[in-house]
């Protein structure tokens, strides 16, 4: 977290257990040199935080919300309904039902509340970090440098042809 810079990008999960998959958001933000505010905002143990959270968000200079939640995974579509920020929801794997559930609690929002929703886990959190990053290098150039740089070395990484 750039603590020198205003975050611009809220990272927001329901408990201290999604730390380690919504991590991987802020390991992406912080190596495109995006500053970010990571919060643990519950829609269920604490939705007073989470509509203070959501409602004051724009004011206080974020430009995007990446929220992960599981299980229930009310999170996402409740702050997506609380904000004009783009939203991008990561489901959390959970025990029951391995992130289904989480999936489906996210990705399926009424019309009129859009939540881009990403894939279960880690992945979904990596990506959701890229894409918050390619919209705040929408306006900032350097961000734009590093994601391309990024994009470029991740190209080079693949193997033309297989080794034996």
């Amino acid at each position: 977290m750039d603590k020198a810079r205003s975050p611009v990008v809220g990272i927001i999960m329901g408990s201290q257990s999604d730390w380690p998959v919504m991590r991987e958001a802020a390991k992406i933000l912080e190596d495109m040199g995006v500053a970010f505010e990571a919060r643990i905002v519950s829609a269920h143990r604490t939705p007073q935080r989470l509509v203070e959270y959501a409602t004051t968000a724009k004011a206080r200079g974020l430009k995007v919300i990446i929220a992960g939640a599981g299980g229930a995974a009310h999170l996402p579509g409740m702050a997506a309904s609380m904000t004009p920020l783009p939203v991008l929801g990561v489901p959390v794997q959970s025990k029951a039902l391995k992130g289904l559930d989480s999936l489906l609690s996210i990705v399926q929002m009424p019309k009129g509340v859009p939540v881009g929703t990403l894939a279960i886990g880690e992945a979904g959190a990596a990506n959701a970090g890229i894409l918050a990053a390619s919209i705040i290098a929408l306006e900032d150039t350097a961000v734009a440098a590093k994601l391309d740089a990024f994009r470029a070395a991740q190209t080079e990484s693949v193997k033309e042809v297989p080794e034996e």
